[in-house]
C-alpha cells in the first residue's frame, strides 16, 4: 500500500490541523492537504494525508474508513494518481468550434 491517502466525506469546516490530529492518533503523519474550491474559497470536502510509512497508512485506512467525523462518514483509501483532463477553452472558442462542426467545417 502507498502511504498517500485520499480522505473523502470531510465536513467543509474541517481544518488541516484537525485532519492532521485525527490521523496522528493512528500513526505518524508527513503531510496534510485539504482541497479548496477556488471560486467558493472553501473546502471541497476531501483532501489527502501522507503517512510516514506504508504500515501507518494501512493502519489509518483500517481505523478511519467509514468512521463518523463531525457528523459525516469518512472515506479513506489509497490515493490514485490524478487523471489527466482535457484542457478547457473559453466560451468563444467552444462556440466557434461547434458552429464549424455544425456547418460541415465551412466558415462563413
Amino acid at each position: 500500500m502507498a502511504n498517500k491517502l485520499f480522505v473523502g466525506g470531510l465536513p467543509y469546516s474541517t481544518t488541516e490541523d484537525e485532519l492532521r490530529s485525527l490521523f496522528e492518533a493512528v500513526g505518524k503523519v508527513d503531510a496534510v492537504q485539504i482541497i479548496i474550491d477556488r471560486e467558493l474559497n472553501r473546502s471541497k470536502g476531501f483532501g489527502f494525508v501522507t503517512m510516514v510509512s506504508d504500515d501507518d497508512a494501512a493502519a489509518a485506512v483500517q481505523a478511519l474508513d467509514g468512521k463518523e467525523f463531525e457528523g459525516r462518514r469518512l472515506s479513506v483509501n489509497e490515493a490514485r494518481p490524478q487523471e489527466r483532463r482535457p484542457r478547457s477553452f473559453d466560451g468563444n472558442n467552444d462556440r466557434r468550434d461547434n458552429r464549424d462542426r455544425d456547418n460541415g467545417g465551412r466558415r462563413y
